[in-house]
């Protein structure tokens, strides 16, 4: 899987964590509106060195999960998993929650804004209730 895949399906299963739990599900859940959708800083910084290329192996071994968290992530994997990095960027770029971190910006304009898990929660909820 390369780094921008990792990115979105982490970014994706945080923010279904706060649609569905109205809670973080990771210790970190920050993730940064930038030109190419949703980036966790701290996940940007373990897997940086791989660029474009696929990470072969993950940096740190895998946490146990409950039962809820292992169904929201498989829940993840089931709806996203089949897309590649380009497409679920540009999936991102359709969705409220990175189209308000970058109101006022130019497409290829850097920023390190925050998303607002409030607003993940708001959007994603919306999609699970049929609003």
């Amino acid at each position: 899987m390369s780094d921008k895949k990792l990115q979105k399906l982490s970014y994706y299963a945080v923010a279904w964590g706060w649609a569905l739990f109205n809670r973080p599900i990771v210790h970190n859940d920050r993730f940064d509106a930038w030109v190419h959708g949703p980036v966790s800083p701290q996940l940007y910084q373990e897997y940086r060195e791989h660029g474009w290329n696929k990470i072969a192996a993950p940096v740190k071994e895998a946490h146990a999960f409950d039962e809820e968290m292992t169904n929201l992530l498989e829940s993840v994997w089931a709806t996203y998993g089949d897309k590649s990095g380009n497409e679920l960027e540009a999936l991102t770029h359709t969705e409220a929650p990175w189209q308000a971190a970058r109101i006022g910006l130019h497409p290829d304009d850097a920023c390190h804004n925050v998303i607002s898990p409030q607003t993940m929660r708001q959007f994603y909820l919306s999609i699970y209730s049929g609003d």
